[in-house]
């Protein structure tokens, strides 16, 4: 029998009912993540002295690239989805991908979606790729957090079973055995935390440098991933890719953490850039 156990808070997945219609937790996340990312965005570039003269978007044109934004989050997040996580069931079920009702988004397919629907509005407006990539990671923090928050009210992504930690939760669905709430995790780490850390960056003059701000971004986020990947239950579908252990030593490596390995590459690739003072 576990040591402690903590009753999961039930709530009701559906934030509102309007009739026939019915607006769930996980949706109503990711529209106020874009639009609190939107307007923390406005704040940003109608600041000069952050940005020392370098050329970015101007307020009014955030409208578009919020646009942009959500085209390539949901469109990238659903095909990283169906390409990392759950490949041969959709193959064998092809109608089934654009069922995004039935759940199954990637963060990572999302990022390359969002990230390729940036640079098409840097390109179509004469901007600088770098300072629009800068602007939105300063933000995507927000809808990590609110996302990630969202996963705990849906009782879904679930943590490891953790049967002496005091603050584990015993989820519907997830068996008897308390769980690490992992969900809480990622929302204090990749979203609260990273977010501070980014704002931090900001008025210290990361904006300034090409890529910086984009850069620790993805460096940070990968780092919060993969340590809370130690504490996240496998998906399913997938388990441990290598070898069946927590330790990353002994193996135990996930899809998630796999997928962070290239992004924190990335990230460091644009700090170096940034701070060699490249244009």
């Amino acid at each position: 029998m576990p040591t402690f156990a903590i009753a999961f808070p039930v709530i009701d997945p559906v934030a509102l009912q309007l009739g026939p219609i019915s607006v769930k937790w996980y949706g109503l996340a990711y529209v106020v993540g874009l639009l609190g990312g939107w307007w923390y965005a406005r704040r940003l570039v109608s600041s000069e002295p952050l940005w020392a003269g370098r050329a970015r978007p101007k307020a009014d044109e955030l409208d578009d690239m919020l646009l942009f934004v959500a085209l390539g989050v949901v469109l990238g997040g659903r095909l990283g989805f169906v390409l990392f996580y759950d490949l041969a069931r959709y193959l064998a079920r092809p109608q089934d991908i654009l069922a995004i009702w039935q759940g199954g988004m990637s963060f990572h397919g999302g990022l390359i979606g969002a990230t390729l629907g940036l640079w098409l509005f840097a390109r179509r407006r004469g901007y600088p790729a770098l300072a629009v990539f800068d602007i939105a990671a300063a933000v995507v923090p927000i809808g990590l957090f609110l996302g990630r928050i969202a996963n705990f009210i849906n009782a879904e992504l679930w943590g490891r079973p953790a049967p002496d930690v005091p603050w584990a939760m015993v989820f519907p669905g997830g068996g008897p055995l308390p769980r690490h709430p992992s969900q809480l995790y990622e929302a204090f780490s990749e979203g609260l935390l990273l977010f501070i850390l980014l704002a931090l960056l900001v008025r210290a003059g990361g904006l300034k440098r090409p890529g910086l701000v984009a850069g620790v971004f993805g460096m940070g986020y990968a780092v919060a991933r993969i340590v809370c990947e130690f504490f996240r239950e496998p998906d399913p579908q997938l388990g441990f890719l290598f070898g069946t252990s927590v330790d990353a030593l002994s193996g135990g490596i996930t899809m998630g953490m796999l997928l962070s390995l290239p992004l924190f590459a990335a990230g460091l690739v644009l700090v170096l850039r940034a701070r060699r003072g490249a244009a």
